[in-house]
Protein backbone atom coordinates (compact mmCIF):
# COMPACT_ATOMS: atom_id res chain seq x y z
CA UNK A 1 0.00 0.00 0.00
CA UNK A 2 1.34 3.44 -0.91
CA UNK A 3 2.08 5.64 2.09
CA UNK A 4 0.93 9.23 2.20
CA UNK A 5 3.82 11.62 3.04
CA UNK A 6 3.59 13.19 6.47
CA UNK A 7 3.32 16.96 6.30
CA UNK A 8 4.20 18.69 9.54
CA UNK A 9 2.87 22.18 9.96
CA UNK A 10 4.02 24.62 12.61
CA UNK A 11 1.00 26.83 13.06
CA UNK A 12 1.53 30.57 13.41
CA UNK A 13 -0.65 32.34 15.93
CA UNK A 14 0.30 34.86 18.60
CA UNK A 15 2.46 37.20 20.69
CA UNK A 16 1.16 38.95 23.70
CA UNK A 17 0.80 42.59 24.59
CA UNK A 18 -2.36 44.52 25.02
CA UNK A 19 -3.03 47.05 27.67
CA UNK A 20 -3.29 46.23 31.36
CA UNK A 21 -6.61 44.62 32.08
CA UNK A 22 -8.74 45.31 35.11
CA UNK A 23 -9.44 42.32 37.33
CA UNK A 24 -11.52 39.72 35.52
CA UNK A 25 -15.08 40.17 36.73
CA UNK A 26 -17.00 37.66 34.69
CA UNK A 27 -16.17 33.96 34.71
CA UNK A 28 -16.98 31.61 31.89
CA UNK A 29 -20.06 29.74 33.06
CA UNK A 30 -20.96 27.65 30.03
CA UNK A 31 -18.46 25.34 28.33
CA UNK A 32 -18.17 25.37 24.56
CA UNK A 33 -20.76 23.12 22.92
CA UNK A 34 -18.29 20.81 21.25
CA UNK A 35 -17.44 17.14 21.69
CA UNK A 36 -14.39 15.21 20.61
CA UNK A 37 -15.26 12.02 18.73
CA UNK A 38 -14.33 8.98 20.76
CA UNK A 39 -12.28 7.57 17.89
CA UNK A 40 -9.79 10.46 18.03
CA UNK A 41 -6.87 10.15 20.44
CA UNK A 42 -6.46 12.82 23.12
CA UNK A 43 -3.48 15.18 23.00
CA UNK A 44 -1.82 13.22 25.81
CA UNK A 45 -2.00 10.04 23.71
CA UNK A 46 -0.24 11.47 20.65
CA UNK A 47 2.89 9.52 19.74
CA UNK A 48 6.31 11.15 19.87
CA UNK A 49 6.96 10.16 16.26
CA UNK A 50 4.95 9.32 13.15
CA UNK A 51 6.45 7.32 10.26
CA UNK A 52 9.86 7.82 11.82
CA UNK A 53 9.55 11.61 11.98
CA UNK A 54 9.48 13.42 15.31
CA UNK A 55 6.34 15.37 16.12
CA UNK A 56 7.41 19.01 16.64
CA UNK A 57 6.82 20.44 20.11
CA UNK A 58 7.70 23.69 21.85
CA UNK A 59 7.33 22.05 25.26
CA UNK A 60 11.07 21.45 25.95
CA UNK A 61 11.88 25.08 25.21
CA UNK A 62 8.91 26.40 27.20
CA UNK A 63 9.94 24.41 30.28
CA UNK A 64 12.83 26.88 30.56
CA UNK A 65 10.84 29.97 29.55
CA UNK A 66 7.68 29.72 31.65
CA UNK A 67 9.33 30.08 35.10
CA UNK A 68 10.80 33.44 34.02
CA UNK A 69 7.45 35.04 33.04
CA UNK A 70 5.42 36.54 35.88
CA UNK A 71 1.98 38.06 36.42
CA UNK A 72 2.04 41.67 37.60
CA UNK A 73 -0.65 42.95 40.01
CA UNK A 74 -0.82 46.69 40.66
CA UNK A 75 -3.03 48.68 43.01
CA UNK A 76 -3.75 52.38 43.01
CA UNK A 77 -5.59 54.18 45.80
CA UNK A 78 -7.77 57.07 44.64
CA UNK A 79 -9.60 59.54 46.82
CA UNK A 80 -13.32 59.68 46.01
CA UNK A 81 -14.58 63.24 45.61
CA UNK A 82 -17.80 64.18 47.36
CA UNK A 83 -20.10 67.11 46.51
CA UNK A 84 -20.30 67.68 50.29
CA UNK A 85 -16.56 67.93 50.79
CA UNK A 86 -15.04 65.76 53.50
CA UNK A 87 -18.06 65.83 55.82
CA UNK A 88 -18.09 62.28 57.28
CA UNK A 89 -21.82 62.44 58.14
CA UNK A 90 -22.88 63.02 54.54
CA UNK A 91 -20.42 60.38 53.34
CA UNK A 92 -21.99 57.79 55.64
CA UNK A 93 -25.54 58.85 54.80
CA UNK A 94 -24.97 58.65 51.05
CA UNK A 95 -22.58 55.71 51.12
CA UNK A 96 -19.69 57.64 49.53
CA UNK A 97 -16.36 56.03 50.48
CA UNK A 98 -13.30 58.14 51.14
CA UNK A 99 -11.09 55.99 48.94
CA UNK A 100 -11.36 53.37 46.27
CA UNK A 101 -8.72 50.89 45.10
CA UNK A 102 -8.16 50.33 41.41
CA UNK A 103 -6.51 47.04 40.47
CA UNK A 104 -4.96 45.99 37.20
CA UNK A 105 -3.21 42.95 35.80
CA UNK A 106 -0.28 42.63 33.44
CA UNK A 107 2.76 40.53 32.79
CA UNK A 108 6.51 40.80 33.31
CA UNK A 109 9.78 39.04 32.50
CA UNK A 110 12.62 38.17 34.89
CA UNK A 111 15.83 39.12 33.10
CA UNK A 112 18.31 38.84 36.00
CA UNK A 113 17.83 36.01 38.50
CA UNK A 114 20.68 37.10 40.78
CA UNK A 115 19.34 40.63 41.28
CA UNK A 116 15.65 39.79 40.78
CA UNK A 117 15.19 42.32 37.97
CA UNK A 118 11.84 42.24 36.16
CA UNK A 119 10.97 44.11 32.96
CA UNK A 120 7.40 45.12 32.21
CA UNK A 121 5.52 47.97 30.52
CA UNK A 122 5.34 51.45 32.01
CA UNK A 123 1.58 51.52 31.47
CA UNK A 124 1.17 48.33 33.54
CA UNK A 125 2.50 49.96 36.73
CA UNK A 126 1.87 53.66 36.00
CA UNK A 127 0.51 55.45 39.07
CA UNK A 128 0.50 52.28 41.17
CA UNK A 129 0.86 52.56 44.95
CA UNK A 130 1.60 48.86 45.35
CA UNK A 131 2.92 46.27 42.90
CA UNK A 132 3.40 42.54 43.38
CA UNK A 133 4.30 39.71 41.03
CA UNK A 134 3.16 36.10 41.00
CA UNK A 135 5.66 33.55 39.76
CA UNK A 136 4.84 30.50 37.67
CA UNK A 137 5.26 28.33 40.80
CA UNK A 138 2.53 30.28 42.60
CA UNK A 139 4.69 32.46 44.86
CA UNK A 140 3.60 36.10 45.17
CA UNK A 141 6.35 38.63 45.92
CA UNK A 142 6.23 42.37 46.57
CA UNK A 143 8.03 44.35 43.87
CA UNK A 144 10.20 47.44 44.30
CA UNK A 145 10.03 50.11 41.60
CA UNK A 146 13.43 50.83 40.03
CA UNK A 147 12.40 53.29 37.33
CA UNK A 148 10.48 53.61 34.09
CA UNK A 149 10.46 55.38 30.75
CA UNK A 150 7.00 56.35 29.54
CA UNK A 151 8.26 57.26 26.07
CA UNK A 152 9.36 53.69 25.29
CA UNK A 153 6.82 52.09 27.68
CA UNK A 154 9.49 50.20 29.63
CA UNK A 155 9.51 49.83 33.43
CA UNK A 156 11.94 48.03 35.71
CA UNK A 157 11.08 46.34 39.01
CA UNK A 158 13.00 44.25 41.51
CA UNK A 159 11.82 41.28 43.57
CA UNK A 160 13.58 39.24 46.30
CA UNK A 161 16.11 37.08 44.45
CA UNK A 162 15.52 33.56 45.72
CA UNK A 163 15.38 30.55 43.40
CA UNK A 164 14.41 32.63 40.38
CA UNK A 165 14.68 31.79 36.70
CA UNK A 166 15.60 34.42 34.09
CA UNK A 167 15.41 34.65 30.32
CA UNK A 168 18.59 35.27 28.31
CA UNK A 169 18.28 38.38 26.13
CA UNK A 170 18.74 37.82 22.40
CA UNK A 171 20.00 40.29 19.81
CA UNK A 172 16.71 41.52 18.35
CA UNK A 173 18.55 43.13 15.42
CA UNK A 174 18.98 39.62 14.01
CA UNK A 175 15.23 39.03 13.73
CA UNK A 176 13.85 38.59 10.25
CA UNK A 177 10.32 38.82 8.92
CA UNK A 178 8.98 35.28 8.94
CA UNK A 179 10.95 34.09 12.00
CA UNK A 180 8.85 32.00 14.38
CA UNK A 181 8.25 33.54 17.80
CA UNK A 182 6.43 32.46 20.95
CA UNK A 183 4.70 34.70 23.47
CA UNK A 184 3.89 34.14 27.12
CA UNK A 185 1.64 36.30 29.28
CA UNK A 186 -1.42 36.53 31.51
CA UNK A 187 -4.39 37.48 29.27
CA UNK A 188 -7.49 38.67 31.11
CA UNK A 189 -5.99 37.35 34.34
CA UNK A 190 -6.82 33.74 33.45
CA UNK A 191 -3.25 32.61 34.13
CA UNK A 192 -0.07 31.95 32.24
CA UNK A 193 -0.81 31.35 28.57
CA UNK A 194 1.36 30.53 25.55
CA UNK A 195 0.82 31.28 21.86
CA UNK A 196 3.07 31.10 18.81
CA UNK A 197 3.34 33.08 15.61
CA UNK A 198 5.75 34.75 13.24
CA UNK A 199 7.41 38.12 12.95
CA UNK A 200 5.06 39.99 10.62
CA UNK A 201 7.13 43.17 10.27
CA UNK A 202 10.02 45.05 11.86
CA UNK A 203 10.56 48.72 12.66
CA UNK A 204 6.88 49.59 12.92
CA UNK A 205 6.08 53.17 14.01
CA UNK A 206 3.42 55.86 13.60
CA UNK A 207 0.94 53.94 15.74
CA UNK A 208 -1.56 56.29 17.42
CA UNK A 209 -1.29 56.89 21.16
CA UNK A 210 2.18 55.40 21.70
CA UNK A 211 5.51 57.13 22.31
CA UNK A 212 8.85 56.47 20.62
CA UNK A 213 8.27 53.45 18.40
CA UNK A 214 10.37 50.79 16.69
CA UNK A 215 8.11 47.79 17.20
CA UNK A 216 8.27 44.16 16.24
CA UNK A 217 4.91 43.30 14.69
CA UNK A 218 3.59 39.77 15.14
CA UNK A 219 0.39 37.97 14.18
CA UNK A 220 -0.14 37.16 17.84
CA UNK A 221 -3.37 37.06 19.79
CA UNK A 222 -2.97 40.23 21.84
CA UNK A 223 -5.35 40.66 24.75
CA UNK A 224 -5.55 42.86 27.86
CA UNK A 225 -3.26 41.55 30.58
CA UNK A 226 -0.52 40.38 28.19
CA UNK A 227 1.32 43.70 28.39
CA UNK A 228 4.89 43.29 29.62
CA UNK A 229 5.02 39.61 28.71
CA UNK A 230 7.78 37.84 26.83
CA UNK A 231 8.21 37.38 23.11
CA UNK A 232 10.86 34.69 22.62
CA UNK A 233 12.53 32.94 19.72
CA UNK A 234 12.58 29.18 19.29
CA UNK A 235 15.77 29.03 21.39
CA UNK A 236 13.83 30.42 24.35
CA UNK A 237 15.65 33.76 24.29
CA UNK A 238 13.89 37.09 24.84
CA UNK A 239 13.47 39.06 21.62
CA UNK A 240 10.77 41.50 22.74
CA UNK A 241 8.51 42.87 25.48
CA UNK A 242 4.90 42.70 24.33
CA UNK A 243 3.20 46.03 24.67
CA UNK A 244 0.18 46.67 22.46
CA UNK A 245 -2.37 45.40 20.00
CA UNK A 246 -4.28 47.23 17.33
CA UNK A 247 -7.98 46.82 16.78
CA UNK A 248 -10.31 49.58 15.50
CA UNK A 249 -12.96 48.19 17.84
CA UNK A 250 -10.79 48.73 20.93
CA UNK A 251 -8.58 46.46 23.02
CA UNK A 252 -11.56 44.48 24.35
CA UNK A 253 -12.87 43.71 20.86
CA UNK A 254 -10.52 40.80 20.33
CA UNK A 255 -7.48 39.94 18.26
CA UNK A 256 -7.10 40.64 14.55
CA UNK A 257 -3.48 39.58 14.26
CA UNK A 258 -1.79 42.96 14.80
CA UNK A 259 0.37 42.73 17.91
CA UNK A 260 3.43 44.79 18.77
CA UNK A 261 6.48 44.21 20.96
CA UNK A 262 9.38 46.41 22.04
CA UNK A 263 12.65 44.95 20.66
CA UNK A 264 14.84 43.38 23.34
CA UNK A 265 17.83 45.52 22.35
CA UNK A 266 15.88 48.70 23.07
CA UNK A 267 14.40 47.27 26.28
CA UNK A 268 17.82 46.23 27.61
CA UNK A 269 19.32 49.63 26.71
CA UNK A 270 16.55 51.41 28.63
CA UNK A 271 17.04 49.02 31.56
CA UNK A 272 20.76 49.84 31.75
CA UNK A 273 19.92 53.54 31.72
CA UNK A 274 17.40 53.11 34.54
CA UNK A 275 19.96 51.24 36.64
CA UNK A 276 22.77 53.70 35.92
CA UNK A 277 20.85 56.97 36.21
CA UNK A 278 18.74 56.33 39.31
CA UNK A 279 15.57 55.40 37.46
CA UNK A 280 15.87 57.99 34.70
CA UNK A 281 16.63 57.74 30.98
CA UNK A 282 19.05 60.08 29.22
CA UNK A 283 18.42 60.75 25.56
CA UNK A 284 20.62 62.24 22.93
CA UNK A 285 19.74 65.22 20.75
CA UNK A 286 21.19 66.29 17.42
CA UNK A 287 20.43 69.94 18.13
CA UNK A 288 18.42 70.73 14.98
CA UNK A 289 14.89 71.70 14.04
CA UNK A 290 13.25 69.98 11.08
CA UNK A 291 10.21 70.12 8.83
CA UNK A 292 8.62 67.66 6.43
CA UNK A 293 10.27 67.27 3.05
CA UNK A 294 8.07 65.91 0.28
CA UNK A 295 10.48 65.72 -2.63
CA UNK A 296 12.56 63.91 -1.66
CA UNK A 297 10.81 62.34 1.35
CA UNK A 298 12.52 62.90 4.68
CA UNK A 299 13.05 65.50 7.41
CA UNK A 300 14.48 68.78 6.12
CA UNK A 301 16.80 70.61 8.51
CA UNK A 302 15.48 74.14 9.01
CA UNK A 303 17.67 75.31 11.89
CA UNK A 304 21.01 74.08 13.25
CA UNK A 305 21.52 74.97 16.90
CA UNK A 306 24.51 72.72 17.45
CA UNK A 307 27.15 72.60 14.70
CA UNK A 308 28.72 69.54 16.35
CA UNK A 309 25.94 67.48 14.79
CA UNK A 310 27.58 67.87 11.39
CA UNK A 311 24.26 68.83 9.80
CA UNK A 312 23.56 71.89 7.68
CA UNK A 313 20.39 73.85 6.95
CA UNK A 314 18.76 72.29 3.90
CA UNK A 315 20.00 68.76 4.55
CA UNK A 316 17.28 66.13 4.16
CA UNK A 317 17.57 63.30 6.70
CA UNK A 318 16.33 60.05 5.16
CA UNK A 319 17.45 57.50 7.80
CA UNK A 320 18.81 57.34 11.36
CA UNK A 321 20.86 54.25 12.17
CA UNK A 322 19.17 52.48 9.28
CA UNK A 323 15.65 53.44 10.38
CA UNK A 324 13.81 55.10 7.51
CA UNK A 325 12.76 58.73 8.02
CA UNK A 326 9.85 59.90 5.87
CA UNK A 327 9.18 63.19 7.64
CA UNK A 328 9.51 65.35 10.75
CA UNK A 329 7.55 62.93 12.98
CA UNK A 330 9.70 59.99 11.92
CA UNK A 331 12.82 61.99 12.74
CA UNK A 332 11.44 62.95 16.15
CA UNK A 333 10.76 59.28 16.83
CA UNK A 334 14.15 58.05 15.61
CA UNK A 335 16.05 60.76 17.53
CA UNK A 336 14.15 59.94 20.73
CA UNK A 337 15.18 56.28 20.46
CA UNK A 338 18.88 57.19 20.78
CA UNK A 339 18.98 56.30 24.47
CA UNK A 340 22.39 56.84 26.05
CA UNK A 341 24.08 57.13 22.63
CA UNK A 342 26.91 59.52 21.77
CA UNK A 343 26.51 59.43 18.00
CA UNK A 344 24.11 58.36 15.29
CA UNK A 345 24.62 57.28 11.69
CA UNK A 346 22.57 59.52 9.40
CA UNK A 347 21.71 59.03 5.75
CA UNK A 348 21.19 62.48 4.27
CA UNK A 349 20.76 64.27 0.99
CA UNK A 350 22.80 67.46 0.69
CA UNK A 351 22.23 69.51 -2.44
CA UNK A 352 20.63 66.43 -3.94
CA UNK A 353 23.64 64.18 -3.34
CA UNK A 354 23.55 61.24 -0.85
CA UNK A 355 25.88 61.29 2.14
CA UNK A 356 26.34 59.23 5.27
CA UNK A 357 27.60 61.04 8.36
CA UNK A 358 28.22 60.09 11.99
CA UNK A 359 26.48 62.89 13.85
CA UNK A 360 27.34 63.82 17.43
CA UNK A 361 24.56 63.61 20.03
CA UNK A 362 24.28 65.80 23.11
CA UNK A 363 22.54 64.77 26.32
CA UNK A 364 18.87 65.69 26.44
CA UNK A 365 17.36 66.74 29.76
CA UNK A 366 14.11 68.33 30.91
CA UNK A 367 15.73 70.36 33.70
CA UNK A 368 15.13 74.06 33.10
CA UNK A 369 18.05 75.20 35.28
CA UNK A 370 20.49 73.51 32.88
CA UNK A 371 19.17 75.75 30.09
CA UNK A 372 18.85 79.15 31.71
CA UNK A 373 18.95 80.37 35.36
CA UNK A 374 15.58 82.05 34.80
CA UNK A 375 14.05 78.60 34.29
CA UNK A 376 15.31 77.11 37.55
CA UNK A 377 12.56 75.07 39.19
CA UNK A 378 10.90 74.19 35.86
CA UNK A 379 10.91 70.77 34.20
CA UNK A 380 9.98 70.24 30.58
CA UNK A 381 8.88 67.19 28.61
CA UNK A 382 8.05 66.23 25.06
CA UNK A 383 4.40 66.65 24.15
CA UNK A 384 2.26 63.56 24.73
CA UNK A 385 1.32 61.65 21.61
CA UNK A 386 -2.30 62.81 21.96
CA UNK A 387 -1.15 66.44 21.61
CA UNK A 388 1.04 65.70 18.60
CA UNK A 389 -1.83 63.90 16.88
CA UNK A 390 -3.73 67.21 17.08
CA UNK A 391 -0.98 68.87 15.04
CA UNK A 392 0.69 70.62 17.99
CA UNK A 393 4.45 70.98 18.30
CA UNK A 394 6.64 72.36 21.06
CA UNK A 395 7.29 71.27 24.65
CA UNK A 396 5.13 70.67 27.69
CA UNK A 397 5.76 72.41 31.01
CA UNK A 398 5.75 69.37 33.29
CA UNK A 399 6.18 71.16 36.61
CA UNK A 400 6.90 74.61 38.04
CA UNK A 401 8.23 75.07 41.57
CA UNK A 402 6.33 77.51 43.74
CA UNK A 403 8.07 80.89 44.25
CA UNK A 404 10.42 80.25 41.31
CA UNK A 405 11.07 83.10 38.88
CA UNK A 406 9.05 81.29 36.24
CA UNK A 407 6.11 80.81 38.61
CA UNK A 408 6.17 84.48 39.62
CA UNK A 409 6.20 85.38 35.91
CA UNK A 410 3.03 83.33 35.39
CA UNK A 411 4.32 80.06 33.89
CA UNK A 412 2.18 77.07 34.90
CA UNK A 413 2.37 73.30 34.67
CA UNK A 414 0.46 72.13 31.61
CA UNK A 415 1.43 75.12 29.46
CA UNK A 416 2.63 74.27 25.96
CA UNK A 417 5.60 76.34 24.77
CA UNK A 418 5.57 76.66 20.98
CA UNK A 419 8.24 79.28 20.28
CA UNK A 420 10.73 81.43 22.15
CA UNK A 421 13.11 84.32 21.80
CA UNK A 422 15.46 82.20 19.69
CA UNK A 423 12.73 80.94 17.34
CA UNK A 424 10.40 77.99 16.96
CA UNK A 425 11.06 74.48 18.26
CA UNK A 426 9.32 71.21 17.50
CA UNK A 427 10.19 69.15 20.56
CA UNK A 428 12.33 68.94 23.67
CA UNK A 429 15.43 68.29 21.59
CA UNK A 430 15.18 71.44 19.49
CA UNK A 431 13.92 73.42 22.53
CA UNK A 432 17.13 72.63 24.41
CA UNK A 433 19.22 73.31 21.33
CA UNK A 434 17.67 76.79 20.99
CA UNK A 435 19.49 77.81 24.19
CA UNK A 436 22.96 77.35 22.67
CA UNK A 437 22.93 81.16 22.45
CA UNK A 438 21.49 82.50 25.76
CA UNK A 439 18.82 85.12 25.00
CA UNK A 440 18.97 88.49 26.73
CA UNK A 441 15.20 88.59 27.10
CA UNK A 442 13.30 85.31 27.62
CA UNK A 443 9.89 85.41 25.92
CA UNK A 444 7.71 82.40 25.06
CA UNK A 445 4.63 81.95 22.94
CA UNK A 446 2.45 79.63 24.99
CA UNK A 447 -0.76 77.70 24.59
CA UNK A 448 -2.86 77.32 27.74
CA UNK A 449 -6.05 75.39 27.16
CA UNK A 450 -7.56 76.96 24.04
CA UNK A 451 -5.90 80.35 24.66
CA UNK A 452 -2.52 81.43 23.32
CA UNK A 453 -0.34 84.43 24.06
CA UNK A 454 3.10 85.62 25.02
CA UNK A 455 4.82 85.33 28.41
CA UNK A 456 7.99 87.10 29.56
CA UNK A 457 10.13 85.29 32.15
CA UNK A 458 11.57 88.08 34.29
Amino acid sequence: MRKTPLILVLAAAAGFGGFAATALREAVTTPADAHTPAALPTAAALPSAVAGQSVPSLAPMLQKVLPAVVSVHSKQVQRVQSPFGNDPVFRRMLGIPEERVLESLGSGVIVDAQQGLVLTNHHVIEGADDVSVTLADGRTLKATFRGSDADTDIALMQIPAQNLAALPIANSDRLRVGDFVVAVGNPFGVGQTVTSGIVSALGRNNLPGLGYQNFIQTDASINPGNSGGALVDLNGQLVGINTASFNPGGSMAGNIGLGFAIPSNLASTVMRQLLTNKGMVRRGTLGVATADSNAPAGARVTTVYDKASGLQVGDVITAVNGQRVSGMEDFHNAEGLQVGANSAKLDILRAGKPFTINATLRQQSGDGASLDPRLAGVTFADLPESYRRQGLSGVLVASVSANSRAARSGLSAGDVLQAGTNGRFNDLSSFRASFRTPPQQLVFRILRGDQDGQLVIR
